[in-house]
């Protein structure tokens, strides 16, 4: 089983923010898969199925973003996954509107919801998928991520929606050093 959890912040007021681009990707994947996100566990709304021929667990973690850490802990230990089997997706305010990067694992970069995962899994060494959502104006950061698209960058986002989609498939049948080597740079 491996786990793909997109970070986000639970509520219709947060839907379309940058911040949430994590859990659009687990939506876009259940749909493209015919995944059903309906079970509630560990305090996540989760979805189990089959991608690329891999049985996987979508997951949204309902406890808001800074404290995801301790949704995706109780899941691991839940479900026996090892770290190595646990895909965690989020925004990235240090990388432009509709970039990726993938990594095996690695800092928090400043992000709340990667620290707490960090501090509840007593570790950092997960594969993440970052989406970048452009840098913010300087002290405004909070603002921005809440924030929701323009039409432009909204596009961009709906093409690294698909990107995304296929840096996650790759990960999960060939693994994150492929998947970096084929998505990291596009």
């Amino acid at each position: 089983m491996k786990l793909i959890v997109g970070l986000g912040n639970p509520g219709k007021e947060y839907a379309g923010t940058r911040h949430n681009i994590g859990f659009e990707l687990v939506d876009a994947l259940a749909s493209a898969h015919n995944i059903k996100i309906e079970q509630r566990i560990a305090r996540a709304r989760v979805g189990r199925g089959t991608i690329a021929g891999e049985p996987v667990l979508l997951v949204k973690p309902q406890t808001f973003m800074n404290h995801s850490g301790e949704s995706v802990a109780a899941l691991l230990r839940r479900e026996q996954v090892p770290l190595e089997n646990l895909l965690v997706v989020i925004d990235d305010v240090h990388l432009p509107v509709g970039k990726l990067r993938l990594r095996a694992k690695g800092s928090s970069g400043g992000h709340n919801g990667l620290k707490s995962i960090a501090l509840h899994l007593a570790t950092q060494d997960w594969a993440r998928l970052r989406l970048g959502v452009g840098e913010p104006p300087p002290g405004l950061q909070i603002d921005w991520v809440l924030s929701r698209y323009t039409r432009a960058d909204r596009k961009l986002m709906d093409e690294l929606l698909i990107m995304g989609m296929g840096a996650v498939e790759l990960w999960l049948t060939e693994g994150i050093e492929t998947a970096m080597n084929r998505f990291n740079g596009t």
